[in-house]
């Protein structure tokens, strides 16, 4: 008998069952593929439900939890910064309207006190005119028994130079009540 060959030597194999290509396609090693497939499935299954799912499922709770907080906080804080937004703007509205008052109020007091100075100041100035009044009108009558005087010794000075003689004191005094 010769040597076999090594191409002989495969052929045989072959031919003994093993049909060549990738054992995974062979129908006789499916049911030991297919038992790994359903315990690995089963397996990674348990890992998930069991491991994986809840862990992901309580950050992403926690994460829906912490920004519902974050939300609720944010609503809270806008509403307390509106509340005092609103107080603010009362006070700033009754301190204007308190600035305004007090603007008025002290108008009305300088005005009333200008006022009362003026009427002061008024008084004493009517009160000087009435005294300068008084003072030209005991003037003015001094002036006027000196006018007649001075008016009857004009009157006897041109008589008795128009004349030549001296005028007499009844005719000074007839003349005078005529005037």
């Amino acid at each position: 008998m010769a040597a076999p060959n090594s191409h002989d030597t495969h052929a045989t194999t072959e031919a003994e069952g093993h049909g060549g290509g990738l054992p995974q396609f062979q129908t006789q090693h499916w049911a030991g593929q297919m038992g790994y497939l359903l315990v690995l499935f089963f397996l990674l299954y348990i890992l998930i439900a069991k491991v994986f799912a809840p862990r992901l499922r309580r950050v992403m709770d926690e994460r829906r939890d912490t920004i519902s907080a974050a939300v609720a906080t944010a609503r809270q804080v806008q509403a307390e910064a509106a509340a005092q937004a609103a107080a603010a703007q009362a006070e700033v509205a009754k301190a204007r309207a308190d600035a305004r008052a007090t603007a008025a109020a002290a108008k009305a007091r300088v005005t009333e006190e200008a006022n009362a100075r003026q009427a002061v100041e008024e008084a004493a100035v009517n009160a000087r005119i009435a005294e300068a009044e008084a003072a030209i009108g005991k003037t003015r009558d001094a002036a006027m028994t000196n006018v007649s005087t001075i008016a009857a010794d004009a009157t006897a000075a041109m008589v008795e130079r128009l004349t030549g003689k001296a005028a007499s004191a009844a005719e000074l005094a007839a003349a005078k009540g005529a005037a």
